[in-house]
């Protein structure tokens, strides 16, 4: 089996509530953001989200790898989603990136 992530990874998910407005609403209530974090350096390798466009999956992995989080912190992530990406998801997109980077830093704090 091919290892794509090196041991020094986590993988954490976070969900967040669309807006009624937006038709992907009326299949599923909820977006999911998964990051992929190097627990060593705090950048995000990798990330994945639910029920957008490929192309829209695309621009935020543009937007959101490489942020390194023990630098940079998580408002200049959430500031530059904000910044750069103008879906209709785009407050649930920031509320689950925010809260699987909370769950990130519980688990940090737990695991010392």
């Amino acid at each position: 089996m091919n290892k794509n992530y090196s041991d020094e990874t986590v993988y954490f998910i976070s969900y967040a509530k669309l807006p009624n407005s937006i038709s992907a609403a009326k299949l599923l209530e909820v977006v999911g953001v998964g990051l992929v974090i190097n627990v060593k350096t705090g950048v995000i390798e990798d990330t994945s989200c639910t029920l957008i466009t490929d192309e829209a999956k695309k621009f935020l992995k543009d937007i959101i790898i490489g942020h390194n989080l023990h630098e940079e912190g998580v408002d200049k992530l959430i500031d530059n989603i904000q910044r750069r990406f103008h879906g209709l998801s785009q407050k649930a997109i920031c509320v689950a990136v925010k809260g699987a980077i909370d769950r990130y830093e519980s688990w940090k704090n737990e695991e010392k």
